[in-house]
């Protein structure tokens, strides 16, 4: 008998989607997405008019939007298989929004809170801990996998390319495959 195992890109997004679905209904609506913006506003102590808020406020708005649009559904929530269905579509229509080019700047500029254009140790813990609230033991591997080059900061480029392998790659050891704890 042989056993279909799941692709690597759902169980990624199924975890997504339990992160996501911040009071447990077995849906995400904006309520959640709007949630997740709050966090990292208040995470990181941003003003309403700080351009990283903004940013940060205005691609949760139109991520949300782009995945009902790609959902097809006509209410304003979605099931976990539809999550995962509008995420796969949403990441490669980038007619409207890059998620992982776009998405991944603007939530970058935000954890990178000193400027330097690098993510130290310091600062992944502080989004891991403020904004995703996972105090997981293995957070700082995380963090090494995710600093390919080793150098002991996630460069923009290092962020960008694990945003990437969230949403598109099936290999389960790539950096970006371990945000939600490894597949």
């Amino acid at each position: 008998m042989t056993t279909l195992t799941q692709d690597v890109v759902t169980t990624k997004l199924e975890r997504t989607f339990d992160s996501m679905d911040a009071n447990h209904d077995g849906y995400v609506d904006w309520t959640d997405y709007k949630k997740l913006g709050d966090r990292y506003i208040e995470a990181y102590r941003l003003g309403k008019d700080d351009r990283r808020a903004r940013a940060i406020q205005t691609f949760t708005q139109i991520y949300f939007l782009e995945l009902l649009r790609h959902a097809g559904v006509e209410g304003e929530r979605l099931t976990k298989d539809q999550f995962v269905t509008a995420n796969r579509l949403a990441v490669i229509d980038t007619s409207r929004l890059n998620v992982t080019e776009g998405g991944g700047h603007a939530i970058f500029d935000v954890i990178d809170a000193n400027g330097d254009n690098e993510i130290s140790k310091d600062e992944f813990a502080r989004f891991l801990r403020d904004v995703w609230r996972s105090d997981a033991p293995d957070a700082m591997d995380m963090f090494a996998k995710l600093d390919t080059d080793g150098d002991g900061a996630i460069s923009r480029q290092e962020f960008i390319r694990a945003v990437r392998e969230h949403f598109l790659s099936n290999d389960p050891d790539a950096p970006g495959s371990l945000f939600f704890g490894h597949v």
